[in-house]
């Protein structure tokens, strides 16, 4: 068996990507969704990019060989959809009964926080990758909650009752604009 730095083996590695990429479908389908409201003048929505500081680049390839993530990021998207500022965090599970909060971090709840507060709309995309599930959660459902549950995990239960629930379709992907179009 050939041994990685740090000594991750090579099945190690593997699944320890499949980990870090299990969010990517989801993102893709965002992003997908994204560029048809882009194209059909409906929002404006970006994903933001990870503040990160370069160590050392290859100055001829441009090629980074050692960065590391220069401060935490906010949430995942922005943009503005019917006059009004959106901000969201989009979140994946394979979990079929809860969500575990320990894929939260306090500086996300944080920034949704001031944007609801400021008038914008702040919301969670979650996806039940397994079930095929998607649903809009705003902050101020998500922040009821948190505040008073002493849960680990948002039982799915309370996804189905609070939560909108996203239907998948092939233009957009996941439209979940049709649901923050109700709220204003």
């Amino acid at each position: 068996m050939v041994n990685y730095p740090l000594g991750i083996d090579i099945k190690e590695k593997k699944k320890l990507t499949q980990y870090g990429n299990r969010g990517m479908s989801l993102e893709q389908e965002i992003n997908e969704s994204n560029r048809y409201y882009l194209n059909k003048e409906i929002a404006v929505i970006y994903k933001k990019d990870t503040p990160i500081k370069i160590v050392k680049m290859n100055e001829e390839t441009k090629q980074i060989s050692s960065a590391f993530f220069s401060k935490h990021s906010t949430t995942d998207y922005n943009g503005v959809f019917k006059g009004k500022y959106i901000d969201f965090e989009a979140k994946t599970t394979n979990n079929k009964t809860a969500f575990p909060l320990a894929n939260f971090h306090s500086y996300q709840l944080e920034h949704l926080k001031r944007i609801t507060k400021l008038g914008g709309i702040g919301f969670v995309l979650f996806e039940f990758k397994t079930l095929n599930l998607y649903f809009v959660v705003f902050y101020k459902e998500l922040d009821y909650f948190l505040t008073n549950n002493k849960r680990k995990s948002i039982p799915l239960s309370f996804f189905k009752e609070k939560g909108k629930q996203i239907k998948r379709g092939i233009e957009p992907p996941l439209d979940y604009l049709k649901i923050i179009e109700k709220k204003l």
